[in-house]
């Protein structure tokens, strides 16, 4: 499959990104950060685009663990024996 080139804005910053996923795919994730980086922005008032994306990226990879942490152990319970 070919990489599409997809531009994206995060946080004011254009970033043109190639990728195999869908356009449209790109767009949600890249709308995903910037509004995360936004609210870390709001909380913080810090003026550092560094710290606020790496706060930002911190809430991110929290959620990623818990909702992983939960699919681990639903795919436990699915794998049990029954009986």
């Amino acid at each position: 499959m070919e990489k599409k080139k997809v531009v994206v804005e995060i946080f004011g910053e254009v970033y043109p990104l190639k990728s195999d996923e869908p356009a449209d795919y790109v767009r949600q994730l890249a709308k995903l950060v910037d509004d995360n980086m936004r609210d870390v922005a709001k909380k913080t008032r810090s003026f550092s685009g560094t710290k606020i994306g790496v706060l930002a990226a911190l809430q991110l990879a929290d959620e990623y663990y818990k909702l992983k942490k939960d699919y681990d152990e639903l795919l436990a319970l699915l794998e049990e024996p029954k009986g």
